[in-house]
């Protein structure tokens, strides 16, 4: 059961990728992955109940870069953690982009 959080995350990587055809996919999959982990997470503080409170801390983790530093260190952990962070920007720009082409002014 120790690995169970970094293989919640490699099965869904590995669904957006299969789901995926273009780059931009790729990026918004990998955004929604880590904004659902933070969601779930924040949930699992306010929620009462001890049977999700267990589920969340036993299948779900916290966020991507909190996997990247459990399982890895050193350089190769810096190197994933810039990785994220390019990642995230790139989903901001798409995100920010979408956003003023559809607002209107």
């Amino acid at each position: 059961m120790a690995y169970i959080d970094l293989v919640v995350l490699i099965v869904l990587l590995v669904f957006v990728i299969i789901y995926s055809k273009r780059f931009q996919t790729y990026i918004f999959g990998f955004g929604m992955i880590d904004i659902l982990f933070r969601i779930l997470n924040i949930i699992n503080g306010y929620i009462p109940v001890k049977e999700i409170k267990t589920f969340i801390d036993t299948y779900i983790p916290s966020s991507v870069p909190s996997v990247i530093s459990r399982y890895t260190n050193g350089m190769f952990e810096t190197v994933l953690i810039f990785a994220y962070v390019v990642i995230m920007t790139i989903f901001l720009y798409y995100v920010v982009r979408i956003f003023v082409k559809r607002k209107k002014f």
